[in-house]
């Protein structure tokens, strides 16, 4: 059979003739694109025109002068900021605390997404989801109050259990243990954000061609294989995207949790950087110099999502840009 051979000139024509005007496609998108601008206006009041705040860091500011009247200060608050000890203190801090609830955080709304995926009473897995992700909406004033009370000495569920069962011999305090802290925020920040996690993964399981599934069970795999060998590759860029974009959050690990759960005991591994911020900046009355340090967060975590994704996409994984 004689084949026609297509030329370059043939195949640029279709191209040219495919591609539609941008005008005429942003026409047909109307509807999308006034939608997005409610998005759009919030990002840029309170996202963008803040930025114009960051002048001072570079002044000696005093409220009762105007932005242009301040003195002048270069780097200094920086120079100050990174010879502060306190500062390695509260980086150690955030950096412990933030890894713990990413890497925690991500695994449990994965195995929790991958175990609601699984039961086939659908009663039951709409019950349990619904349990799963209502502790999100409350508040961490509710919140770490709950948390204070199960560990409490004086009756709190954690200790009765734990001696009940002969594990231990009299209530321990949890949260005036230093060394503790970073895994009772860890902890607290799971059973709060799990099921709300785990909301995005259903969906990317739910995308799962099932065809993929019949044709692992033809082959005779089990369930945990299909799990292993069909689910997880499916969801795993979903996974990858998700962890790059959470990669810019790891220099803010909360400030509410270890607010209301701190106490004099634990200071040293409860201070994170907007509590830095707080009472070493603004309750000082050294706005530059909370400015700097908000600065700093601000330029590490962009660097670390750019970090993130520029590694995606020399391993080859799904990346945002």
């Amino acid at each position: 059979m004689k084949t026609t051979p297509v030329t370059y000139e043939l195949l640029t024509e279709n191209i040219t003739i495919q591609k539609k005007p941008f005008w005429q496609t942003l026409k047909k998108q109307k509807v999308l694109l006034f939608m997005s601008v409610p998005f759009v206006v919030h990002v840029i009041i309170f996202k963008y025109i803040p930025i114009w705040g960051w002048v001072l860091a570079f002044q000696n500011y005093w409220p009762q002068k105007g932005i242009f009247d301040q003195v002048w200060v270069g780097f200094d608050n920086f120079k100050w900021l990174f010879r502060d000890p306190v500062f390695y203190q509260v980086l150690r801090n955030t950096l412990a605390m933030s890894i713990i609830q990413l890497v925690f955080g991500m695994v449990s709304s994965i195995l929790l997404a991958l175990i609601i995926n699984e039961v086939r009473l659908l009663f039951f897995k709409k019950t349990a989801q619904t349990i799963s992700y209502l502790p999100h909406f409350i508040s961490w004033v509710v919140a770490a109050n709950l948390v204070r009370d199960a560990l409490s000495t004086d009756g709190g569920i954690v200790n009765e259990v734990l001696m009940r069962l002969h594990i231990i011999k009299e209530p321990i305090m949890f949260l005036g243990i230093p060394q503790l802290f970073w895994w009772i925020i860890g902890a607290s920040h799971v059973w709060k954000e799990v099921g709300w996690g785990a909301i995005i993964y259903l969906a990317a399981i739910a995308s799962v061609d099932p065809n993929l599934y019949e044709a692992a069970t033809i082959d005779g795999a089990g369930r945990l294989r299909r799990i292993w060998h069909v689910t997880l590759p499916s969801i795993q860029p979903i996974i990858i995207i998700l962890l790059v974009m959470n990669m810019g959050y790891l220099l803010s690990s909360g400030f509410e949790q270890q607010y209301l759960l701190q106490n004099g005991r634990v200071i040293d591994y409860a201070r994170v950087f907007t509590i830095y911020e707080l009472d070493y900046g603004i309750k000082m009355m050294r706005y530059s110099f909370a400015t700097a340090v908000g600065i700093f967060r601000s330029v590490v975590s962009l660097v670390l999502v750019f970090g993130a994704n520029y590694l995606a996409k020399l391993l080859g994984q799904e990346r945002l840009l």
